[in-house]
């Protein structure tokens, strides 16, 4: 089964710190890790750090300065390191790829598709 994985969150003291990974199992031919999102209970869905399409890096303005992503190809690994948390930071933190994997039933053809994990919690609390 091809699937994303978040993992590092946990609970954690406004200041502190914490490095989230994202990683993509099964049998991907190709990936390409897009960025980082996260939701709190009652808000949509929010861009926390992103790769653009010209290979820039994209930040939401609340993190800016604070958070740093980055990813490693040899490790088909996507992280996101959070510094100086905040009470605001809690949410739940969702990693995004797109996956390239054989067709099932057709493995002389690939399918290619955007990609979600299910998440990893973040809260930050006194």
């Amino acid at each position: 089964q091809v699937q994303v994985v978040e993992s590092g969150g946990g609970l954690i003291q406004p200041g502190g710190s914490l490095r989230l990974s994202c990683e993509a199992s099964g049998s991907i031919l190709s990936s390409s890790f897009k960025g980082w999102y996260r939701q709190s209970p009652g808000k949509q869905r929010e861009l926390v750090a992103i790769f653009s399409s010209s290979g820039n890096i994209n930040y939401a303005d609340s993190v800016k300065g604070r958070f740093s992503i980055s990813r490693d190809i040899v490790k088909n690994a996507m992280f996101l390191q959070m510094n100086s948390l905040k009470l605001e930071d809690t949410a739940i933190y969702y990693c995004k790829a797109f996956l390239c994997y054989p067709t099932p039933q057709k493995p002389d053809y690939q399918t290619c598709q955007e990609s979600w994990g299910r998440g990893t919690q973040v809260t930050v609390s006194s």
